[in-house]
């Protein structure tokens, strides 16, 4: 009898099973397990040994799923670092990394059945044996071409079509066949053909790609990245909006798939960068897969499973969690945009940065490494002064590209001399109208969206807030609500405030929606459009609006930070920034650093092909030191000025922070959990603990919030502040009172 220890989904520590050897499980094997006394899991066999463990009685393994290990030696050894970096079990990486279709519950064993899933499979057709050589087909064929000249026909075709394609074993994919199903049922009943059902691989297609020409700066760039391959180190390529990164990557791609390997290319969000997908599919034809939240759950099953039985040779492109697709032959991945948020899952254990988890997957799976980005993290681009980078810098925008004119326009100003309107400078206006009089596009970003951020009683200064998060609702006129955008809670609109019952409510900032309504009315011959996530609720309506305004049909695009990624429109001269105070005037050390990211990727989307571009920004702090880096577009000012205010601070990148979150819907409980763990932690890290204190989003859904939070020095032992915290999390959940209150843990936060 053989024993494995087996991961399921859940946030326990691995089980012991018992093994029955005709199932033929092996390591890395989805099996079926009942846990408990009613539930069947799909966990993964992650060892087997002989050595019956000190248990009196073990459940067996019920069955097994698939045909080819789900996980990989290398995906467990990513799996083993992220639970271990990120401070989670191998079941919460686990629930996570796979699919929900490849990893089915139930019940009972029928109803996961149901649920399970198989690979995408497609029929393969080949002759009999008795056919198989030359002489017997064509003697079959001499013997009945009169009587039956068509069925000669169909297997004249089937060998003809094995012969072409070099299949040793004779089957041939049925698409590729123009014979009739009829011929086919007739075939097989008078036992002259085979079928068979085999997992769908990717298209068959050439290993030579049509790559763009390269410009020298680029060529040049290009030699950079593959001596630092050459060295194995991770390169960071930093390359101004409009370089053109991606042609390099392209070349990068087209070699790494020419040697039969698997590339993986993250990027932020699939949607945002559809123009780029798009690019990749045509040029790599039948080497593409997409891997995204907005796939069905079908399909991102039937995707992960095919890719464990693939042999390689493919791009895949996804979003964060592509990261746990089961390349078998890596050998590049590209993480485009590197700066970007959207790469750290911060909601759910395990809260992973897919940027620096990939930098990892490069060392596990013997795989180059390249991060792009116009405004590279600070982490990465101290990376490169330390030298554990190879850095590689594009300044030139690709082509007859320029850099766009940066105008800083002060709005406290502008009110003072009458040079305003609603919300827009005239500097702003001047350019928009410059802009259509050429029958040029203007993009306008306002980094909020909904009618109004909030509306306020101007007689006793109530707000309508959120009774279950504790924030001030979002107006929306078009529905005529108001909206928390945490939890979704909504309700009508006050015309009275409910405090002193007196009609003086009024509306307190703009978001995007009412940007859209006076840019229309100040502009009725523009044709404008809006662009955030009320909008763009679906696939379909991101990729219209987005095709509205890149076949000219659209004048003035207004929208979040959707429309700062990723796209590449011709036709826009002109970009505001409406209201850059609120973007660095956030409480968090890295305000200053995300405000120049996103001012830095707007402003690249004007001008990107011929005229030079324009950019207006509207601030009341003209002489803030982001406003001035941006208009000057200096990365390396920006940059090193942060870095000595984060030395200073002793803030990442000179350390690792940890956040400590507690939760609980009582708040005097919540309160006394907190000190009692952070007095319990300051036994510990003395003061690298800083808190407790209330969240800046203090109650979320019900639940009060409190955070703790521990700075660990670069250099210092990551290990064995791990087995601290969890030695302290032990002592503080012996306590029964606190038995209720929730902890999570998020590394690098």
């Amino acid at each position: 009898m053989l024993y494995a220890q087996v991961v399921l989904p859940l946030a326990q520590p691995m089980y012991t099973f018992s093994l029955n050897e005709g199932l033929g499980a092996q390591v890395g094997d989805a099996v079926v397990v009942q846990f408990g006394s009613s539930r069947f899991y799909t966990g993964i066999v992650w060892s087997i040994t002989e050595e019956k463990p000190d248990y009196p009685r073990l459940k067996p393994i019920l069955k097994k799923l698939y045909s080819t290990p789900l996980i990989t030696p290398a995906m467990q050894r990513l799996w083993e670092w992220i639970a271990e970096y990120y401070m989670c079990t191998l079941g919460e990486v686990m629930r996570v990394a796979l699919p929900s279709l490849a990893k089915p519950s139930a019940t009972s064993l029928s109803d996961l059945d149901e649920r399970s899933i198989e690979p995408p499979t497609e029929r393969y057709i080949a002759l009999t044996n008795e056919l198989r050589t030359e002489e017997a087909l064509a003697e079959y064929v001499a013997k009945h071409s009169r009587r039956a000249p068509r069925r000669c026909e169909n297997l004249d075709t089937i060998a003809a079509l094995a012969m072409e394609r070099n299949a040793e074993d004779g089957f041939v994919p049925r698409r590729l066949l123009s014979i009739d199903n009829d011929d086919l049922i007739t075939l097989r009943k008078k036992s002259l053909i085979r079928t068979e059902e085999r997992v769908v691989q990717r298209v068959e297609s050439s290993s030579e790609f049509l790559t763009p020409t390269l410009s020298e700066a680029q060529n040049i760039a290009l030699n950079k990245i593959r001596e630092a391959h050459e060295n194995e180190k991770v390169t960071l390529l930093h390359g101004v909006t409009g370089s053109g990164k991606t042609e390099i990557y392209i070349h990068l791609i087209a070699e790494t798939l020419a040697q039969g390997r698997d590339v993986l290319m993250l990027v932020p969000e699939i949607v945002i960068t559809s123009q780029l997908v798009e690019r990749l599919e045509h040029i790599f034809d039948g080497r593409t897969t997409t891997y995204h939240s907005r796939l069905t759950a079908l399909r991102r099953g039937q995707t992960f499973l095919r890719l464990a039985s693939s042999s390689g040779g493919e791009l895949i492109v996804g979003v964060r969690s592509a990261i746990f697709l089961p390349a078998k032959n890596l050998g590049l991945i590209i993480v485009d945009e590197e700066h970007d948020g959207n790469y750290k899952q911060s909601d759910l254990a395990p809260r992973y940065n897919a940027r620096d988890c990939a930098v990892v997957m490069g060392r596990i799976y013997g795989a180059n490494v390249v991060l792009g980005s116009a405004t590279p993290s600070l982490e990465s681009y101290m990376n490169s002064l330390a030298e554990k980078y190879a850095y590689v810098e594009l300044t030139e925008r690709w082509g007859e590209g320029v850099l766009p004119e940066v105008v800083v326009s002060d709005t406290i100003r502008a009110v003072k001399r009458g040079e305003r309107k609603t919300h827009f400078n005239f500097d702003l206006l001047n350019d928009i109208s410059r802009t259509l009089a050429a029958k040029e596009q203007v993009m306008l970003f306002q980094n909020r969206r909904g009618y109004s951020p909030y509306i306020q009683c101007r007689t006793c200064g109530y707000s309508p807030r959120c009774p279950h998060c504790n924030v001030t609702l979002t107006q929306h006129k078009a529905s005529s609500r108001m909206e928390c955008h945490y939890c979704g809670y909504t309700m009508p609109t006050p015309s009275v405030c409910p405090n002193c019952d007196i009609q003086d409510m009024a509306l307190m900032g703009f978001g995007t929606e009412k940007a859209v309504e006076e840019i229309a009315r100040l502009y009725p011959e523009a044709r404008v459009d809006r662009l955030d996530s009320d909008t763009s609720t679906s696939e379909r309506a991101f990729k219209q609006i987005v095709h509205n305004f890149e076949a000219g049909e659209t004048d003035i695009l207004v929208g979040t930070q959707i429309i700062t990624k990723g796209f590449d429109f011709k036709g826009v001269s002109t970009v505001g920034i409406l209201n850059a105070d609120n973007l660095f005037s956030v409480p968090d050390f890295r305000a200053s650093e995300r405000a120049f990211q996103l001012m830095m990727q707007v402003a690249g989307r004007a001008g990107r092909h011929n005229d030079r571009g324009r950019v207006v920004i509207q601030t009341s702090q003209p002489k803030h030191p982001v406003i001035t880096y941006v208009a000057t577009g200096d990365y390396h000012a920006m940059a090193h000025k942060e870095l000595e205010e984060r030395r200073a601070f002793g803030y990442p990148p000179y350390s690792h922070l940890i956040r400590i979150m507690l939760r609980h819907a009582d708040y005097e409980l919540l309160r006394h959990a907190a000190h009692h763990f952070a007095t319990l932690m300051r036994k510990k890290f003395g003061s690298r603990v800083m808190g407790p204190v209330s969240s800046a989003l203090e109650m979320l859904r019900g639940e009060h919030r409190a955070e703790i939070m521990i700075k660990i020095e670069s250099g210092a032992s990551m290990q064995r502040a791990r087995k601290m915290m969890r030695e302290a999390m032990a002592d503080h959940s012996a306590k029964e009172e606190f038995k209720g209150v929730k902890i999570t843990i998020d590394v690098d936060a």
